[in-house]
């Protein structure tokens, strides 16, 4: 049975062990964080990895020491945790996002106040590297959007902080929130992501990790299409990719390589094609 490293031990760890152990793939939970790593001690109890963990110096540490491939290696993860890259190399594809500007710290005022000259407000500010939702904010005039920075400066001027950069971004109105997921150049699904009645009053983030609800998406071709080239630009075979889709336009907004699996929601051959992507990648290694 091949013997797969997952360092998640959320609901995507929970959720993959017996889909993946029917198709003779064990799923074991390989702990990135809090614990000591023996670094002259050889390891080589796994046959491949899932994604690769999120704290990159550990990932680079296990994946040495174990002489492990991941599904979604460490150049995936990186790229698609770099909002400001994907958005540039997506539009540098022709493919739609929103119109973005990128501000490297530090930055004076002007430079901000100038980046926005050409967009209209309301905009949204996001830091670059963050996930979740973390740091996301709407800014409706220039004064919001200079406090907001004052925070982001704030952050930066912390000689250990790693990203010093942050996005200002146009805000798509009335957008319907879709992730879609593809899976070795394929569809498998999509959810919509709302928030329900109880906290959709003055709120307009659809992460799940703030309360928002998934449901299940019949993904248009058109939606299909868009998907599968941006898998396809950024080189990643497991990725979510996040629409805006309005009456008018759609938008990608983000890429997550490390999604959570919502198999329920997605094709009967799910975890056949998943299996099949860990058998390939553990082979080629």
């Amino acid at each position: 049975m091949l013997r797969l490293a997952v360092t998640t031990s959320s609901e995507t760890f929970d959720r993959m062990q017996q889909p993946l152990a029917a198709r003779d793939i064990a799923v074991e939970h390989l702990s990135a964080v809090s614990r000591t790593i023996r670094l002259t001690d050889t390891a080589d109890d796994f046959d491949v990895g899932f994604v690769y963990p999120t704290r990159l110096m550990e990932g680079g540490a296990l994946t040495a020491q174990r002489q492990l491939p991941w599904v979604n290696g460490r150049e995936a993860v990186l790229s698609s945790r770099n909002k400001a890259g994907v958005i540039a190399a997506l539009s540098r594809a022709g493919l739609p996002v929103p119109e973005t500007r990128m501000v490297s710290n530090p930055a004076d005022e002007e430079t901000v106040i100038n980046a926005v000259a050409d967009l209209s407000f309301p905009l949204v500010v996001k830091p670059n590297s963050a996930t979740r939702g973390v740091g996301v904010a709407k800014v409706s005039d220039v004064d919001s959007l200079l406090g907001v920075v004052d925070y982001l400066n704030l952050v930066h001027d912390y000689r250990a902080t790693g990203d010093k950069s942050y996005l200002i971004q146009e805000f798509v109105p009335n957008a319907r929130d879709y992730r879609i997921m593809v899976l070795d150049g394929e569809v498998v699904g999509g959810v919509e992501r709302r928030l329900p009645e109880s906290l959709d009053e003055g709120r307009w983030k659809h992460n799940v990790h703030r309360g928002a609800e998934a449901t299940e998406l019949t993904v248009s071709e058109r939606h299909r299409e868009l998907a599968v080239s941006v898998a396809e630009v950024l080189g990643i075979d497991y990725l979510g990719v996040d629409l805006l889709v309005t009456d008018e336009r759609t938008v990608v907004s983000e890429t997550n390589a490390r999604p959570t699996i919502d198999h329920e929601k997605y094709a009967s051959d799910f975890w056949d094609r998943l299996a099949a992507l860990i058998r390939r990648t553990a082979e080629q290694s």
